[in-house]
């Protein structure tokens, strides 16, 4: 490392701007894949904690604790999904440097942050929850489990920055490692601190916050120390832990440009929960039939959203190095890759679909035969999902961040509904399910138009840092291939 670090060179093992680019995306794609079907298999395992030991009414107080936590982590996406530019550009660029005043900015800057969110927030969860509209039932406990949760967010917040910074920096893999350990930990815990074993006594419903709080923090330190005893080359030694005072142009950075980020994940859950309100409109085999299918569709959509958060690593490394035609490459590869991988997992599902919504619903579920017709004219959408998450991780990583969101808001808001608005007289509940097919499809053509036509060849990361023209020039020829323009459908 004090070589690479001399000559300002990263790595090999980080390198994401040579060799083969298929093989090496795939390979970089398939850890965050992982990570994020442990994610969910971690939810969906401490809600069968919580519903088994504790019952209905806790249940709902966590879902309810649960959506405080989504709009926290919302915004901290959107400042991971920026330092993992960042770092990424820093990478490509060779300037190690850099990277770790990245890394060392988001680390200071957001453990400060966190401890006092998490201060504010364990005494204002009262407030909080009756902003929500929580049930009266639901509410005391809903107020216990949220409480531990707001004193584990330091360590869930700055876990998943931390994370993220990694695979910037071109390691995808190492972050899965301790997403297994805060999963296992997480899981295996929950029935522990819910009835209480030996010396550890009983906490009810504030017990699963306590292993999420464990799991979480456990991770957290053993991923800071293997930062040091493996000497990866994000870890900051002597002088360099003055960068964990925050770099005010960094954090600017940051904030400008992950907050777009940010708020697109609150565009899409709002959303949701108003396609869920139409839904229940429709009775209670219709609402069950509609939640089976949202299960399926977290795991169909985790290649297409690991395929984008690979694309846009790789692509950011690229771009510090000025290795413009790999740029298209790797988003034509990224594209093939989501449409082959999401392809064969619509398929099995169709051919097994029954089999598989069973497991949910029990063979004989009136319900059934309606999630199997929501399959049928909705999944297939994920296809042309794919494609726009690739197009907009390649965008994203050259600092433009405003077209994806306004593409995503009005494909969600005013087309999604004023479709099912328009079509509902005569399609009846199936307007509802094809407005999803119909969402994406004209999302992904804005997002096509926008990849093929729009000024993102010419935005800046940096907030301060200003194209020349002879670079506005030189970037604008590079995105052309011999055959004419980069065409990103292929």
């Amino acid at each position: 490392m004090p070589n690479d670090q001399q000559h300002g060179r990263p790595p090999r093992r980080g390198d994401l701007t040579e060799g083969s680019i298929g093989p090496t995306l795939l390979k970089f794609a398939l850890p965050t894949l992982a990570s994020s079907i442990l994610q969910s298999l971690n939810g969906t395992i401490n809600a069968m904690w919580v519903g088994r030991l504790l019952g209905e009414n806790a249940l709902a107080a966590t879902a309810n604790a649960n959506m405080v936590m989504f709009l926290l982590s919302s915004f901290v996406f959107g400042f991971g999904m920026a330092s993992t530019i960042l770092i990424g550009q820093a990478w490509g660029r060779r300037d190690v440097d850099a990277a770790r005043r990245v890394f060392g900015t988001i680390a200071g800057s957001f453990a400060v942050i966190t401890i006092l969110a998490a201060i504010f927030g364990y005494f204002a969860a009262p407030g909080v929850l009756k902003l929500l509209g929580t049930p009266a039932d639901a509410a005391p406990l809903a107020l216990a489990y949220l409480k531990v949760i707001f004193l584990a967010l330091p360590a869930l917040l700055l876990l998943t920055l931390m994370m993220m910074a990694v695979r910037g920096a071109g390691d995808s893999l190492t972050p899965l490692w301790f997403m297994i350990i805060a999963v296992l930990l997480d899981s295996g815990l929950n029935p522990v601190f819910i009835r209480g074993i030996g010396p550890i006594p009983a906490m009810g419903i504030a017990g699963s916050a306590m292993s999420t709080l464990v799991g979480n923090y456990v991770s957290l330190v053993a991923l800071l120390i293997t930062l040091y005893v493996r000497d990866l080359p994000l870890r900051l030694r002597g002088p360099e832990l003055r960068y964990l005072k925050p770099d005010l142009g960094i954090l600017k950075t940051m904030t400008l440009k992950g907050l777009p980020m940010g708020i697109q994940m609150i565009v899409i859950s709002l959303s949701a929960l108003a396609l869920v309100g139409m839904v229940n409109r429709e009775g209670v085999d219709t609402a069950a039939a509609f939640g089976v299918a949202m299960q399926l569709w977290t795991y169909v959509q985790m290649p297409a959203m690991a395929l984008g958060a690979a694309v846009s690593a790789m692509a950011s490394q690229n771009i510090g190095a000025g290795k413009w035609d790999r740029v298209g490459s790797i988003t034509k590869v990224g594209i093939l890759q989501s449409l082959a991988i999401t392809a064969i997992l619509i398929v099995l599902m169709t051919l097994a679909d029954r089999a598989v919504l069973a497991l949910f619903l029990g063979a004989d579920s009136p319900a059934l035969p309606i999630a199997q017709r929501i399959h049928l004219l909705a999944t297939w959408n994920f296809l042309l999902f794919g494609v726009m998450m690739v197009l907009f991780a390649t965008v994203r990583a050259n600092g433009a961040v405003w077209a994806p969101l306004i593409i995503l808001a009005v494909g969600l808001v005013p087309f999604r509904f004023g479709y099912i608005f328009a079509t509902q007289a005569w399609l009846g509940a199936d307007a509802i399910w094809t407005s999803f097919p119909a969402t994406s499809l004209i999302n992904l053509v804005m997002a096509v138009l926008y990849f093929r036509y729009g000024k993102w060849r010419l935005a800046r990361m940096a907030v301060d840092q200003q194209p020349r023209n002879d670079e506005c020039v030189e970037q604008a020829n590079a995105t052309r291939e011999p055959g004419g323009a980069l065409n990103p459908s292929g």
